[in-house]
């Protein structure tokens, strides 16, 4: 017993130990640091004990292990309140040294910048200015070449098609919600295919697996037979909610192929594995098959299956190029330049590091 006892007050406690706020975060959070003992390789660790007061009320609020001398504490902290802390070692036996003296006060807040991403505040600033450059041409009239998107210049046929045959357009915007990006690209195709459908005065059927994309599809719908001047040849039966399941959906949709016959069936948006299911059912009743997704490992189905295929951003890209709409096409733009951009800035990167110069990669560096 007074061997160990001795042991004990031969090893030295931790010293120096500071605690401050921990920079570029939301508060809540100190960062307190020490020096490690003279006997750090007898230790197992070090104990971080906590108060709101100088000499009484100390908690141990974390331990580490032997070698490390930093800690964040974010054990209920509250801003704008001091603590203090203090250390003492701890051995595999689970004997402690003696404390060390208390640190000075430290108080928590919340900083407005993180210091430590002002790269991205920079490439926001540069993104959005070349953003409203090509939005502003774009508005004076000035056209933008954007590359041929073989599966959107179809529609208008395979609609035109549908009519001749005197059948209808079948379009399924997918099976996912509308916070997803996809469904919202195809709800904006919708309002498109809408609009050319009630020119050629073509049946127009919606099956819907959400019921918030049902609401938004009907709404859609019902603004493109508006813009075609044909609000009286909306029949809202037609787009309707069928379930949640999403093999029972997929039962529902096939069998609508099978009965309705459609001439033409539209697949945009989100889908899962009953993608092969649709596309193999519509290929069979030899329907005209346009397909959009940005899930990858769908797109083989698709693409085997449908005699279009619109490939992840092209699906994105989508409405500004059908509507032509300035601020769309130069949304666009200003995204391939950025695109652009970021990808001479990863070659040059990699070219500096080659040669041991890391600055285009740290500044990539999130």
């Amino acid at each position: 017993m007074f061997y160990i006892i001795a042991i004990l007050l031969s090893i030295s406690p931790p010293g120096d130990v500071r605690a401050y706020d921990t920079p570029n975060d939301d508060g809540q959070c100190i960062t307190v640091e020490w020096d490690l003992s003279t006997d750090d390789d007898l230790l197992g660790g070090y104990e971080i004990w906590r108060s709101e007061t100088p000499d009484t009320g100390f908690i141990m609020v974390g331990f580490v292990g032997r070698g490390i001398s930093r800690f964040r504490d974010r054990d209920g902290l509250e801003n704008r309140i001091e603590y203090y802390y203090r250390m003492r070692g701890r051995t595999r036996e689970f004997e402690h040294t003696e404390f060390c003296l208390v640190s000075p006060p430290a108080v928590c807040t919340y900083q407005w910048f993180n210091t430590n991403k002002i790269n991205v505040l920079v490439a926001l600033a540069i993104f959005l200015s070349i953003l409203l450059y090509f939005v502003r041409t774009a508005k004076k009239g000035k056209g933008f070449f954007v590359r041929k998107i073989a599966g959107l210049d179809a529609v208008d046929e395979a609609v035109g098609r549908a009519t001749e045959m005197g059948r209808g357009v079948l379009y399924v915007p997918g099976l996912s919600t509308m916070s997803d990006v996809a469904t919202i690209a195809s709800i904006n195709i919708l309002q498109r295919v809408a609009k050319k459908v009630a020119e050629y005065d073509t049946p127009l059927i919606v099956p819907n697996r959400d019921p918030i994309v049902y609401m938004v599809a009907r709404q859609v719908v019902k603004e493109g037979y508006m813009e075609a001047g044909k609000p009286d040849s909306f029949d809202e039966d037609n787009v309707f909610f069928v379930t949640q399941s999403q093999f029972a959906y997929a039962a529902a949709v096939d069998g609508i192929m099978l009965r309705e016959k459609p001439a033409t069936n539209l697949f945009l948006g989100m889908f899962w594995a009953e993608s092969l299911l649709l596309a193999e059912t519509g290929h069979m009743t030899g329907a005209v098959q346009i397909a959009g997704t940005d899930a990858v490992h769908q797109l083989p189905f698709f693409v085997t299956a449908c005699d279009y295929t619109i490939i992840g951003e092209e699906l994105y890209a989508a409405s500004a190029y059908l509507s032509k709409e300035p601020i769309l096409l130069g949304s666009i733009k200003a995204q391939d330049w950025g695109k652009l951009i970021i990808l001479l800035l990863v070659i040059v990167g990699i070219i500096g590091s080659i040669f041991g110069t890391h600055f285009i990669a740290n500044l990539l560096t999130v």
